[in-house]
């Protein structure tokens, strides 16, 4: 049988980390240490828990003031006041503005220019002469149709004289019926010789006037395209002068194919007016530059951009549109009678819908619900949820909730005077409902 190492089987003091002599006995923890140690370590556990509580409780209360002073503080707030008023119907569209009529001048006749009798941007006449072509070829050709219509007028009454003569003779059997007759026909081959010669002076005439070339329209002449001692064409494709008439103008325009229906149960009350607007009004009180009167809706739809082009015609004396100018054209389908109108900031978006701060008497506000109509530029037609000379809040909503304390001042209008909405010029907004009469 093997020994046991007596290295192995020595006791070992755990307390001294060496090894224990025989016949020595190992030291164990006194139970009161243990104790202490337990003790100590309950202690720290309910002073970190007491710190902890006391840092959240006092953490509560500072936020219970807080909340309590948010809720006792006063908001200052702009407000308007719900008015009522009657309210356009208005539909908006971009276009430009087309010349009513424009003529590319061009020669009828072929010939050198011997003047330009107009300056380039002049108002000209209908029947004005602008160009004239050297008219002494045509006064030629002319002289020489009468020359030619004279000769065959006396060869003709002299026919006529010979077939009186074989008439009489002819009825006393002196001479044969044929040479009588041979005469007569010689009579009205030279009154149809007449008669072309009358078209040929009628023709030399015509050249001689086309020689005067003159405004077909009122209008204003643009550039020159050609000058004087150049020679001209009837088959030339470029032409002298465009003239292009101003007053009246018209604007085409564009609306989506939703609005046709209600346009044409418009237009069947009557004609809708029209206002031509610049491109970067964006103000209801911004004034147009030109007001006129809807007169033509295409006859199809534009099955790529899904609109229709409408063409309204408006008077220019004053030449304020021109053609080609960009420019916004509103449309006035009805009118609104008595809606109830305010700032279009005064409307607020939310979960449940669109909804206003109305300031109640006591200085509070209350959230309340609102039907939206339209919004035309900055001004909201309220359906609902509101009653004229209320007051709203146009700005500060982002601090409000309901029941919360307001100072409120009047939304400032340029010039002075209340804060209620301005007159309303802009179009149905396409973040709003579709604007119906």
């Amino acid at each position: 049988m093997m020994q046991e190492s007596p290295i192995a089987s020595a006791p070992v003091d755990t307390k001294q980390g060496q090894l224990a002599q025989p016949g020595q006995q190992v030291r164990r923890s006194s139970p009161v240490t243990r104790i202490v140690l337990l003790g100590l370590l309950v202690c720290l556990g309910v002073g970190i828990w007491w710190i902890f509580h006391t840092r959240s409780r006092a953490a509560r209360v500072a936020a219970a003031a807080a909340s309590s002073a948010a809720a006792n503080r006063t908001i200052p707030v702009l407000t308007a006041i719900v008015a009522q008023r009657d309210m356009p119907v208005l539909l908006e569209g971009l276009g430009s503005v087309t010349a009513f009529y424009t003529v590319t001048v061009k020669t009828q006749v072929d010939g050198r220019i011997d003047k330009v009798l107009f300056t380039e941007g002049q108002q000209v006449k209908k029947g004005d002469v602008l160009v004239q072509i050297d008219p002494r070829p045509f006064a030629i050709q002319l002289e020489t149709a009468q020359a030619k219509w004279t000769q065959d007028a006396a060869n003709e009454k002299n026919a006529k004289l010979n077939a009186d003569r074989y008439k009489t003779l002819s009825q006393q059997n002196l001479i044969a019926v044929q040479q009588y007759t041979d005469q007569q026909a010689m009579v009205d081959q030279l009154d149809a010789q007449m008669r072309s010669d009358r078209a040929a002076i009628d023709a030399a005439r015509l050249n001689l006037d086309y020689a005067r070339i003159t405004s077909p329209i009122d209008g204003v002449t643009g550039l020159r395209l050609v000058d004087p001692g150049n020679v001209v064409h009837a088959t030339d494709t470029t032409g002298l002068v465009v003239v292009t008439e101003l007053d009246p103008i018209a604007v085409v325009f564009t609306l989506p194919e939703d609005d046709l229906t209600p346009i044409n149960e418009a237009m069947a009350t009557g004609e809708l007016e029209v206002a031509a607007m610049r491109r970067d009004s964006d103000k209801p009180t911004d004034a147009p530059v030109a007001v006129g009167k809807l007169k033509v809706i295409d006859n199809e739809i534009n099955q790529q951009t899904a609109t229709l082009k409408l063409k309204a015609v408006f008077d220019n004396p004053k030449h304020l549109l021109w053609p080609n100018q960009f420019v916004k054209a509103r449309l006035r389908l009805a009118t609104r009678k008595n809606a109830l109108v305010v700032p279009a900031a005064v409307v607020q978006h939310g979960p449940t819908g669109t909804f206003a701060y109305v300031v109640k008497a006591d200085s509070t506000v209350e959230n309340r619900p609102v039907t939206l109509t339209a919004i035309q530029g900055d001004v909201a037609v309220i359906a609902g949820g509101l009653k004229e000379g209320e007051q709203v809040v146009v700005d500060g909503q982002g601090q409000l909730r309901p029941g919360a304390k307001v100072a409120t001042r009047p939304v400032p209008v340029a010039g002075g005077g209340s804060s209620t909405p301005p007159a309303p010029a802009g179009p149905s907004s396409a973040h709003s409902p579709r604007a119906k009469p």
